[in-house]
């Protein structure tokens, strides 16, 4: 084998290792973007309106490594949270789907080791967080650094 052929080899596998880093926050953020998106075209109960999505791929939670992915709305809402915990408990498929939570400020307190928060100016009672956390199947989890 020529020196050529060798070098041709080292390059290709770098640059399929650095692709596989470069790809892996665009797939798993859009993983979290789904989860978020799946929310929000959820059917709200009446006297509710969605007021702002947000998603978050990473290490969120808890302690040692792996990707968690984090997907959220807002509401305003008639409802106490009774209620929406009732309404949407028929979305559920798992503990973790669908959870809902009165917000009271624009800090998201579910995340842990980073800083999330809504753009829109939580003030007052009616405001909720809906959320689920969701997983990836894929080998781009591992390439990802925000996971470590």
């Amino acid at each position: 084998m020529g020196k050529g052929f060798v070098t041709a080899g080292i390059s290709a596998v770098l640059i399929a290792v650095l692709a596989f880093f470069t790809a892996a926050p665009v797939v798993n953020d859009y993983i979290a973007r789904k989860i978020a998106d799946e929310l929000a075209g959820l059917p709200l109960p009446d006297h509710t309106e969605l007021i702002e999505t947000v998603y978050k791929a990473g290490k969120l939670v808890g302690n040692g490594n792996g990707m968690q992915y984090f997907g959220a709305i807002l509401i305003k809402s008639d409802f106490s949270l009774e209620e929406l915990k009732t309404y949407y408990t028929d979305f559920s498929e798992y503990a973790w789907d669908c959870t809902v939570e009165r917000q009271a400020s624009n800090d998201i307190n579910i995340i842990e080791h980073i800083e999330m928060e809504f753009k829109t100016n939580v003030s007052g009672a009616d405001f909720f967080i809906v959320y689920s956390w969701g997983d990836n199947d894929t080998i781009f989890h591992e390439f990802d650094l925000r996971g470590h």
